[in-house]
């Protein structure tokens, strides 16, 4: 990849993080994302970064075992990333937020581990798709990679409990586009508990499934 290339993607991590804090997806210096580089390593945001005011010339650059090729430190949480690498050759790049209505799903008693949050909507079917939940671990937990990793495989997104959504896409916008699609579905879900809302049939879904095929 070109330095061209690779400054092209520093500014778009940049751009859309600020996106994303603006809008009130995240906070503070929490969540990160991380673009997948053709040499097979990685653009991550640093530990202790805010999206919204990323430096792009800060970003970190890892090779493809992980090591520091320049930028700041990389974010504590890069493990949670690489395990969904890992299982995702397909992935270009992902994005983990602790946005606020995703996490209040991921906070109740009661919700599917297997399915979070039901099909609500088409959109939210073709973007996220099935949500399994991954049990609660302290952050910074190497087991939580693992646990990552073990669903990986088959969901392109999950719901760490407590915690936040783990968001893979074929490229940048395309993961930030479902976690957006995520975090508005989960506002929904909250505002229907209760009131027995009509979802989307399973032929519904899998027409959609067959038709919109996710990464």
């Amino acid at each position: 990849m070109s330095v061209h290339d690779a400054n092209r993607l520093r500014e778009q991590i940049a751009t859309l993080g600020k996106s994303l804090f603006d809008r009130g997806l995240t906070m503070g210096s929490s969540g990160n994302i991380s673009v997948r580089l053709d040499d097979g390593g990685w653009l991550m945001t640093p530990t202790n970064a805010c999206l919204g005011r990323l430096d792009p010339a800060r970003i970190s650059r890892l090779d493809r075992d992980g090591r520091l090729l320049d930028g700041d430190a990389p974010t504590k949480e890069s493990f949670l990333h690489r395990a969904m690498y890992d299982e995702r050759p397909q992935s270009g790049a992902i994005v983990h937020l602790h946005s606020t209505h995703s996490v209040a799903v991921s906070c109740l008693p009661d919700i599917d581990p297997c399915d979070c949050i039901p099909p609500l909507t088409a959109y939210y079917v073709m973007r996220v798709g099935r949500l399994p939940l991954v049990p609660y671990h302290i952050p910074g937990d190497p087991a939580l990679g693992d646990a990552v990793r073990g669903l990986a495989g088959k969901h392109s997104v999950v719901l760490l409990a407590n915690h936040g959504p783990v968001v893979a896409g074929k490229n940048l916008e395309a993961a930030v586009y479902a976690t957006e699609e995520l975090e508005e579905t989960a506002k929904l879900y909250l505002l229907l508990r209760g009131h027995n809302p009509r979802g989307l049939t399973p032929e519904q879904v899998a027409e959609l499934e067959a038709r919109f095929p996710r990464d």
